[in-house]
């Protein structure tokens, strides 16, 4: 409970306008994308700027409060869960773009501002923000910073970490720090790439300086159908190989062909047993040659049809089936995980027959979609609530999915961060001592633990024998679990 003091003195700070404390209000703002996870948070404040974060953050440090950072609410891991006793602090409001310089290819922004926002205001200069997760269109820049956030076209063009260059963040303390600069190399230790990806446990950020790409002269677009996501798989193995390094690599299997096609109407072949979406982009000479050897490869691992892109609409429908395949996946199923592990690309259809297998063998349908091009992951593990045991079989197998990206020689997350729903599944990638040294690396940013605490890190109170306290409905008191 927030104790009385420390509500007024943040009444005091930032009026009663940009504080929400009724029952109500809160319950708006206790989970993030990853909905089987709430926790009604203590109190939610909009600060309007860089000064009333600080003083925000330096009242909880006074106070000994919990705060917890938020920007749109599109995170996948839990990330953004408030604490029952603490501070949400919502970045909503912060949405200014401070400065374009096109000369220079930067920007200036504060966190609020959309991925897409920042692409918008950039195109008459022929310019544009590379990261494109499939939230793009809502999720704001500083959870991008925050989750090291990627999207279809990273294979080419990097994750976040590659188109940040400066930050403003605001330390548990409540000091203002400026990190990195608009300079490509900045000397000293890298704390801009310690920061990008910390899931809001080292501080928050409240301005970014990103790196603009200029907009290619030449974008071909194909859709490739295959039997198998194996075979699909191998037809990615070749393209990388052969030295290809396309702007996108996407692969959907028959259960994501269907959900989008019903939801998008894009195109996908319905009788396809996967989709490989491969884009070529860069000077026109380039991307034709280019393009001509992604099809032969294609041919040659089997696709049984290869459809072109002709046209900008057409290869708009394409993406935009593509970046609606978690909310289509509704369309066939009320409950999923969405899981985030990843494997070497050389792995990608030996891992996809093994989840195949697994997925049989539970009798728990499994949906994939995913960046093909970096083996990031995203199976989608379908389940009915109303089923008795069905949600606890589902959560099993995603857990063993997350344990089979580990042992082919890859990660647990790759862009949706460990958050709450990953931490107990850090002991499959880390070792004991891994994770005390990154526990003492927060601890030197984060003294009295109280910045965006009980994320990331197994605790006993998370990953013990019973289910932690931000379960929805502890799955040995209620027989069923309510997650999504």
């Amino acid at each position: 409970m927030i104790p009385l003091d420390f509500y007024n003195h943040i009444i005091s700070l930032l009026g009663s306008d940009l504080v929400l404390s009724s029952p109500a209000e809160l319950s708006v703002y206790e989970s993030d994308g990853l909905t089987g996870y709430h926790q009604i948070p203590g109190l939610v404040v909009f600060p309007l700027e860089t000064s009333q974060v600080s003083q925000v953050v330096k009242a909880c440090s006074d106070f000994g409060i919990p705060f917890v950072a938020r920007g749109a609410g599109t995170g996948l891991s839990g990330g953004a869960l408030p604490s029952p006793d603490g501070v949400l602090i919502v970045l909503s409001k912060m949405r200014k773009i401070l400065e374009i310089d096109p000369i220079n290819q930067r920007m200036v922004v504060e966190p609020g501002v959309t991925n897409i926002e920042i692409s918008k205001a950039v195109s008459k200069y022929n310019l544009y923000y590379a990261p494109d997760p499939s939230s793009q269109i809502v999720c704001t820049i500083g959870g991008n910073v925050a989750e090291n956030s990627g999207g279809a076209h990273c294979l080419k063009y990097g994750f976040t970490t590659h188109h940040v260059l400066g930050l403003e963040v605001v330390f548990p303390d409540g000091s203002i720090e400026q990190i990195g600069s608009s300079t490509l190399d900045f000397p000293g230790y890298d704390l801009r790439g310690a920061i990008i990806g910390s899931e809001g446990t080292l501080g928050i950020v409240t301005k970014i300086v990103v790196k603009l790409t200029r907009i290619p002269e030449s974008v071909a677009t194909l859709v490739a159908d295959f039997e198998s996501p194996e075979q699909a798989g191998e037809a990615v193995t070749g393209i990388i190989g052969a030295g290809i390094i396309p702007a996108a690599v996407e692969m959907l299997d028959s259960l994501a062909i269907q959900a989008c096609e019903a939801a998008t109407h894009s195109g996908f072949s319905l009788d396809a047993g996967a989709v490989l979406i491969v884009e070529v982009d860069g000077p026109d000479a380039e991307t034709k040659f280019t393009f001509e050897q992604v099809k032969n490869i294609c041919k040659q691992a089997l696709a049984t049809n290869i459809k072109v892109a002709e046209t900008s609409a057409q290869r708009a429908a394409i993406w935009a089936g593509r970046k609606s395949a978690f909310a289509a996946v509704g369309r066939i199923s009320p409950s999923y995980y969405v899981q985030d592990g990843v494997i070497p690309r050389t792995a990608l259809g030996s891992v996809l027959a093994k989840i195949a297998k697994m997925s049989l063998e539970s009798g728990i349908r499994v949906a994939n979609v995913f960046h093909a091009g970096d083996g990031n992951l995203h199976p989608l593990v379908l389940y009915n609530p109303s089923i008795e045991f069905e949600a606890q079989k589902a959560e099993k197998l995603a857990s063993d999915i997350v344990a089979l990206c580990v042992e082919a020689g890859g990660s647990i997350t790759g862009e949706h961060g460990v958050g709450v729903d990953k931490a107990c599944s850090m002991p499959k990638m880390f070792s004991e001592q891994d994770i005390e040294i990154m526990l003492s690396f927060k601890s030197a940013f984060d003294p009295q633990g109280i910045c965006n605490p009980d994320k990331i890190f197994p605790t006993p109170r998370l990953c013990g024998e019973s289910p932690g306290p931000y379960k929805a409905h502890p799955l040995e008191k209620a027989g069923i679990a309510e997650r999504f």
